[in-house]
């Protein structure tokens, strides 16, 4: 998380090392530092345990959105469910003394999750330092009530919005964009210590959109947004000649519109959208950070394309974490990484060419 240093990580940051204790886990947590340091000068497919990770709590979600991963093929055949909370606790007791940052995230809603609660105070009980982040689309009818009592626990907080006034409910059909709105007000005026963000994933759809939602978020005091261009690698029938689009340009013309909003709102930061148009396999980090574990407990390549049953290096429930994260598969899937061969599981994906 912080091997990418911008204000709002470095914000985090401060917070950490506030928050740090002199104990035998940080004596744990530097001695793992010193592996990953070692690890990476021998070249090795081995890695040490992972400062940062992500736990995908529930897959289940309360919204169909155009672009998500959860509608087409690989999502609507995988399996759906919430992770049992000792199951939950077995990954944080394995995972905790080496963390920096957690994110309780993945292809569901975290908000439905019915332990969340517990699991943000189990964690800070464990390590009061680590930073934790959740992501949410702010769009439940009990949104308040749900968030209010993990405020406290909660160090960063995505917010999801794909569209402005006239566009959001074309991304998320069924939705309301004033509802979203008084929910994020209402989480940043609860929330006073935690660092709030937009994330807004960018297509044809929304584009246009990029530079109203950067005056949304200037209005509710949100200092951060994030533009992604949308991935299509979950999507086994999309045309790789999508990404075309992010080369165009009427495209580019918005992105100049959003560096000249940087220029209009300097004390915010804004980052994004880059499409790279030279990305390779190698340029890819999640062989080797950000370990994504499945609400049923796999540990899985990508964020991106998190479906078990198309590919997992096995079950953490079963194993334990660093055995799964260096299981032969994974250690062969980081090998194709140093090779700069990417698996056919990487299709479309932006940072390949197959």
């Amino acid at each position: 998380m912080f091997d990418r240093i911008n204000k709002r990580r470095l914000k985090l940051l401060k917070k950490l090392i506030i928050n740090t204790r002199i104990n035998a886990d940080l004596f744990h947590y530097i001695h793992n530092r010193f592996k990953i340091l070692r690890l990476n000068r021998n070249h090795d497919t081995v890695i040490a345990h992972p400062t940062n990770g992500m736990i995908e709590l529930s897959n289940q979600c309360n919204l169909h959105c155009i672009m998500c991963p959860r509608e087409f093929q690989y999502g609507k055949e995988m399996d759906k469910g919430y992770m049992p909370l000792d199951r939950a606790k077995q990954i944080i007791d394995e995972m905790y003394p080496y963390l920096d940052s957690i994110g309780l995230t993945g292809l569901g809603e975290t908000m439905l999750y019915p332990h969340l609660l517990e699991v943000v105070q189990y964690i800070k009980k464990k390590k009061k330092s680590i930073i934790i982040t959740i992501s949410t689309n702010a769009h439940l009818k009990d949104y308040k009530e749900r968030i209010e009592p993990i405020l406290p626990y909660l160090d960063n907080i995505q917010f999801s919005v794909d569209g402005g006034q006239d566009t959001y409910s074309t991304i998320r059909p069924g939705t309301s964009f004033e509802i979203i709105k008084e929910n994020i007000r209402h989480t940043i005026h609860k929330g006073k210590n935690v660092t709030s963000m937009i994330n807004f994933v960018a297509m044809k759809e929304n584009y246009h959109d990029m530079t109203n939602i950067i005056s949304f978020a200037h209005e509710l005091g949100i200092k951060y947004v994030n533009f992604n261009c949308v991935s299509i690698a979950s999507n086994p029938t999309a045309q790789r000649t999508y990404y075309d689009f992010f080369q165009s340009e009427e495209f580019i013309k918005a992105k100049e519109d959003v560096t000249a909003m940087r220029k209009r709102f300097p004390d915010m930061e804004i980052t994004g959208p880059d499409y790279p148009e030279n990305g390779e396999f190698r340029n890819c980090i999640f062989p080797w950070e950000y370990p994504y574990i499945t609400w049923d407990g796999y540990y899985v390549p990508c964020c991106g394309k998190p479906f078990p049953k198309l590919l997992n290096f096995g079950n953490v429930f079963e194993k334990g974490v660093m055995s799964v994260l260096n299981s032969p598969e994974a250690q062969a899937f980081r090998r194709k990484w140093q090779q700069n061969t990417p698996p056919s599981y990487c299709h479309n994906c932006q940072l390949t060419k197959n």
